[in-house]
């Protein structure tokens, strides 16, 4: 059974950090591609960092400079560094291979996220 526990999610005013973590198991993670991930699924769900398994990663530009992705193939972990963290933020995010299509969830609860003063 696949699982994902994503966790260090908090409240932090604008300019702060947070480092978020997510424990997979039940598939081949060194052989996957994973990321994070914001919003609803299916149309709602956006991308927000994504580690490749060939050692590749991807941010989206609103995140781009300020959020660092991370894996630790052994401990089957991901981890997002986010920095210069902004209200536009805000939000739950879930570690996942992809989003959802409309009408599934993730497999995680998220953790949430929330910038304000």
């Amino acid at each position: 059974e696949v699982q994902l526990v994503e966790s260090g999610g908090g409240s932090v005013q604008p300019g702060g950090s947070l480092r978020l973590s997510c424990t997979a198991s039940g598939f081949t993670f060194d052989d996957s591609d994973i990321g994070w991930f914001r919003g609803a699924p299916g149309n709602g769900c956006r991308l927000v960092s994504i580690s490749m398994s060939d050692g590749s990663t991807y941010y989206s530009d609103s995140v781009k400079g300020r959020f660092t992705i991370s894996r630790d193939d052994t401990e089957t972990t991901l981890y997002l560094q986010m920095n210069a963290l902004k209200p536009e933020d805000t939000g739950v995010y879930h570690c996942a291979r992809a989003c959802p299509p409309p009408g599934a969830s993730f497999l995680g609860q998220g953790t949430q996220v929330t910038v304000a003063s």
